[in-house]
């Protein structure tokens, strides 16, 4: 038997060869078509892609979606570097509802066409990619902007011939970077830009959006250069093999030595960075609150904030305030929700910890975006916005206002209310007699803003400003201030100022002001609420931009200075049972670079050599007290 099976299997072979012999052989260019097509017929919607051409001959990579069926519909367009292939396609899905995004679904029901395009060098559309590109001027000796670019893809998109489907108006909407690109249409607007909804823009990103607060460099959004200018396409964070970006961060000098090793100074981008460390001429030029204020604009915009935007916390409402100045507050909407960033386009039940009255990001879609849109844009029935609308976080509901802040330093209702570091730790309306405390800010080992190990991927950051303030509270190098236990309701509703006197034995240093609701010691039905002490409003402010934001210049060691700055819109109520806290630091690392506490000439080359610990002492009282000025209520 052992010597027939090789037969058998021979036999069997040639059996088969004719059949082998019958079958095509492989086709040239192999097995992946020039272009492939799934069937789309039982689609409920037409997906279409365009190059769209601009002035300068460069097209841009536009998607085009709408349901089957269509007339006389109007247009939702944004414009992307976050890849406008992807933004348009949730899932693979037959039916839009589910294809298009989450935050789209209040104009799928409503019957809109939805674009999305590439900007200017990323992914699919051509040309050159600059981030933030500024507008033609100085900064910009081109013909093209973002201005022009929305101009032009507007006026194709409006063209019969293009998009028969198209009533002829076009609203623009877009979180974050896609939020910068709303305003800049703002600039010089096409006629048939009929509303806007820029959310959590960026609009100056040295005051405070991504790059810089106040001077202080944020390291967090480091990495996001590298992803989005080392690569047309998408991009990723170098790997330093290192989890703690505390630890990474800490073992290096200035931001400039971590670029190094990460190939950063391949990166134009990163060299314009580290070009301009202060408030020059290069980034006032470009800050889209002051170009607005120069070009205002008469398109219905309602400007979306969110209270806890861990990215761009600023700029929304800079720009609705600088539009307020020059008279425009009829067609401009202020909204400020209890959100992170970009929360809007997703769910706003819940914040970390906090949870709210229902899904307030749904709210702000269905109940504020969309009627304005419908109105503007589809005849709708005529809606009646208010000025502003804010969440109040303290007492859990929406508040409508005609007229805010409520209280501000001029022309308000009610004058800001200074409260008072105090002997003991004390927090004060009433101010106390004269006295100082002092703490050491040591470089070497400043103050986390996030319990370590700290990892910008590990989930905690879009959530962070809402963290505990209790993991920092009790280190000597964080001082703490807080009032007895309320017996009233304390409201506030407006933009608190830090108004800190210090002197220090460096020549330069960041404050770090909080303003924090403390919970009652046990909370009823949440015990981990217990104690909970909750940043209602923070920021930094980098010592050396005291006197000018232009000009920065040494702190004279051992003399009292004052540091003056704004922190983050609240419109909050501090319970009876609640205390109100301040604490006050020199350090919030890794999410802002260190200050070597060392003059030098540009914090982003300073060298290990160049960081040294400081003592700093907060006055209180006296001629010269620390304090911070609250909007409060009356």
């Amino acid at each position: 038997m052992k010597n027939r099976l090789p037969l058998i299997a021979l036999a069997a072979s040639l059996a088969l060869a004719p059949a082998l012999a019958q079958q095509a052989p492989v086709a040239p260019g192999g097995d992946v078509p020039a272009r492939f097509a799934p069937p789309t017929a039982a689609n409920d919607y037409i997906k279409r892609e365009a190059m769209v051409p601009m002035r300068d001959g460069v097209k841009l990579y536009t998607v085009i979606v709408y349901p089957k069926g269509i007339t006389n519909a109007p247009i939702v367009l944004t414009r992307t570097p976050y890849n406008a292939s992807a933004r348009a396609n949730r899932m693979d899905s037959p039916r839009l509802l589910s294809t298009l995004p989450l935050s789209d679904e209040p104009f799928v029901k409503a019957g809109y066409i939805r674009v999305y395009q590439d900007v200017r060098g990323k992914y699919k559309s051509e040309g050159d990619y600059v981030v933030t590109r500024p507008p033609i001027g100085p900064l910009n000796p081109t013909t093209t902007d973002h201005t022009t670019d929305a101009y032009d893809t507007i006026d194709w998109l409006v063209n019969k011939a293009n998009l028969p489907e198209s009533n002829g108006r076009v609203g623009m909407i877009g979180s974050s970077y896609e939020g910068f690109t709303v305003v800049a249409a703002l600039l010089k607007p096409h006629p048939a830009l009929k509303v806007a909804a820029p959310e959590s823009p960026m609009i100056d990103g040295w005051m405070g959006d991504d790059w810089f607060h106040h001077g202080a460099f944020r390291l967090a959004n480091i990495g996001w250069i590298a992803s989005q200018t080392g690569y047309k396409g998408a991009g990723e964070d170098p790997a330093t093999g290192i989890y703690d970006n505390y630890e990474e961060f800490r073992r290096l000098g200035g931001a400039s030595e971590w670029a190094k090793l990460s190939g950063f100074d391949q990166l134009p981008a990163w060299k314009r960075m580290t070009d301009h460390p202060a408030y020059d001429d290069f980034w006032e030029g470009q800050a889209l609150d002051k170009l607005l204020a120069a070009n205002p604009s008469d398109i219905p915009t309602i400007w979306e904030q969110g209270l806890w935007d861990q990215e761009d916390i600023y700029g929304a409402i800079v720009a609705w305030e600088a539009l307020k100045a020059k008279g425009k507050l009829g067609n401009n909407f202020l909204v400020m929700g209890p959100w992170r960033h970009s929360q809007i386009n997703r769910e706003g039940r819940s914040l970390g910890p906090l949870q709210w009255n229902g899904d307030t990001a749904a709210q702000f879609r269905e109940e504020m975006v969309l009627p304005l849109f419908n109105q503007y844009l589809k005849d709708g029935p005529a809606v009646s916005l208010p000025a502003a609308t804010l969440y109040n976080t303290g007492e859990d509901r929406w508040d409508k206002f005609a007229q805010w802040p409520l209280a501000c330093e001029r022309g308000c209702p009610s004058p800001l209310k200074p409260i008072y570091l105090a002997g003991d730790g004390a927090l004060s309306f009433a101010q106390g007699t004269a006295g100082g405390d002092s703490y050491v800010s040591d470089p070497a080992k400043p103050v986390p803003h996030l319990p370590r190990p700290v990892n910008f991927g590990d989930g905690r950051w879009a959530d962070w400003l809402v963290s505990d303030q209790r993991g920092v509270d009790g280190r000597p190098d964080v001082m703490t201030y807080q009032t007895e236990v309320l017996t009233k309701p304390v409201r506030v509703s407006g933009v608190p100022i830090a108004d800190i006197f210090a002197k220090t034995t460096g020549t330069d240093g960041d404050f770090v002001v909080k303003v924090i609701d403390v919970y009652p010691d046990e909370v009823p039905g949440n015990a981990k609420m217990g104690g909970y002490q909750l940043a209602i409003s923070l920021d930094i402010f980098r010592g050396r931009y005291r006197d000018s934001f232009a000009r920065p210049s040494a702190i004279p060691a051992g003399k009292i200075q004052e540091y003056k700055f704004r922190l983050p819109a609240v419109n909050h109520v501090f319970q009876p049972g609640h205390r109100i806290m301040v604490q006050v630091q020199s350090s919030l690392f890794p999410l802002y670079d260190r200050n070597p506490q060392t003059f030098v000439p540009n914090i982003f080359f300073a060298t290990k050599a160049d960081f040294k610990p400081a003592t700093v002492t907060l006055m209180r009282g006296g001629a010269q007290p620390s304090r911070v000025w609250l909007p409060v209520v009356r």
